[in-house]
């Protein structure tokens, strides 16, 4: 599946992967915004002040550098390897700015929704540094674990709703992983280099191509085989939340009346 090119922020061109028609089938995944790009002007506008309430966002940067300030107080610079996780719950204006004028930016942004008992809890950000993602190395792969657990390897950040799954693989040639899944989590992969061969049927993955992955009932998990080039990609799983999904922008919610209080809140000045 391949995704929709499209601009964000003051003109950040991207790939949007997870579109807003996928939102029920991946929940509680929201968004994917891929990024990549050796022109400066694909990115030098950044994301200015903007808002959100009501989920979780995480960036994790292949190249580059990148700014985030928050109306909560926090700043934070995104550098290659590193990873920033925001939770908006009720509300929080931020900006994420590059800190380059040439170069290679590179990097994602996922939206993780919040079960609507914490969509309005108090945002909470953290930044994670290179040497902090724990890593795991197999038989010609290695697996950078951003969230949840692999072969015995515990990421910084849990979520114990969702469950989230989120790993970067680096496969040389050949080289397979297998990744134990709950049948009833959602999940895909996304490759970003080389070419990938997805399940028992080894079906092939082309780069900036989204594979989703089946529910069947009894399967433990997934296999992952790289082409003759390698292949990095990224896994991604959780539970689903099961609860009704409502966006306007950069808002989601559970009902229509929840984005009108948002949008008045934010109207109002009091969102910050």
């Amino acid at each position: 599946m391949q995704g929709q090119a499209t601009s964000d922020g003051a003109g950040v061109k991207l790939v949007r992967v997870l579109t807003q028609d996928l939102q029920h089938r991946l929940d509680p995944f929201l968004m994917l915004d891929a990024f990549g790009t050796d022109n400066p002007g694909d990115y030098i506008g950044g994301f200015p002040d903007h808002p959100h309430r009501g989920f979780e966002t995480v960036t994790y940067m292949l190249e580059g550098r990148m700014r985030h300030r928050d109306s909560a107080g926090n700043q934070g610079l995104l550098v290659p390897g590193s990873v920033q996780w925001m939770t908006a719950g009720r509300g929080v204006i931020h900006s994420e700015m590059p800190e380059q004028e040439d170069g290679r930016m590179e990097g994602f942004q996922l939206w993780l929704n919040l079960p609507a008992r914490d969509k309005m809890c108090a945002p909470w950000y953290r930044d994670i540094g290179t040497a902090e993602i724990p890593e795991w190395q197999g038989d010609g792969v290695l697996a950078r674990v951003i969230a949840g657990h692999s072969h015995g390897v515990t990421a910084l950040v849990q979520r114990e709703t969702t469950q989230v799954l989120y790993l970067d693989l680096h496969l040389e040639p050949g080289a397979r992983f297998e990744q134990p899944l709950p049948t009833e989590h959602n999940a895909f992969v996304y490759v970003y280099r080389g070419d990938l061969a997805v399940g028992a049927g080894e079906q092939t993955v082309r780069p900036q191509r989204m594979a989703i992955l089946a529910n069947t009932p009894g399967s433990d998990g997934v296999v992952l085989k790289a082409g003759a080039d390698g292949a990095r990609a990224i896994l991604i799983a959780g539970r689903p939340l099961k609860e009704p999904i409502v966006q306007h922008g950069p808002f989601v919610m559970n009902t229509r009346h929840e984005i009108i209080q948002a949008v008045d809140d934010f109207r109002a000045g009091r969102l910050a």
